[in-house]
């Protein structure tokens, strides 16, 4: 039998990744509207970026240019398939509100307004500037398994 072994638990061990058509603007947009913090950038050629690594709290994702690749040729970008996703990112945040108002303020397009959850915690969704859908809020499911 395999033993599976977890990450520590002081970071994530699901990275999602995501392709931008420009990602230079975006990784520097997701860090003014979002407050992702740059940890690792490989440039590539002109203003590609190959590969970047994006911290938030003790999660992380990773981002980089669209290209013809055989990874890429399995994604669409939100433009392609009518705005759609069949994937969002989920972040916890300490204030709802005030990540909303920054977010806002550096021109994210909300799509499910600020609100209090049934299930509790307070939340919204937005658009980045390429069309993918991020939720942001206070739930936080793992407060009740620590």
């Amino acid at each position: 039998m395999k033993t599976i072994t977890h990450a520590k638990k002081t970071r994530a061990n699901i990275v999602p990744v995501m392709r931008y058509r420009d990602a230079k603007k975006a990784l520097e947009w997701l860090c003014e509207a979002f407050g992702f913090e740059k940890s690792f950038v490989v440039a590539g050629d002109g203003d590609r970026i190959d590969h970047a690594q994006l911290t938030f709290g003790n999660g992380m994702i990773m981002i980089g240019s669209t290209s013809n690749g055989d990874f890429d040729k399995l994604m669409k970008q939100p433009e392609e398939v009518s705005g759609c996703e069949t994937q969002t990112c989920y972040i916890v945040v300490e204030d709802a509100d005030a990540h909303y108002k920054m977010a806002k303020a550096a021109g994210a397009q909300v799509v499910l307004e600020l609100r209090d959850e049934f299930y509790g915690g307070r939340e919204y969704t937005c658009r980045d500037i390429e069309g993918h859908i991020w939720s942001f809020g206070t739930y936080d499911p793992w407060a009740d398994k620590q």
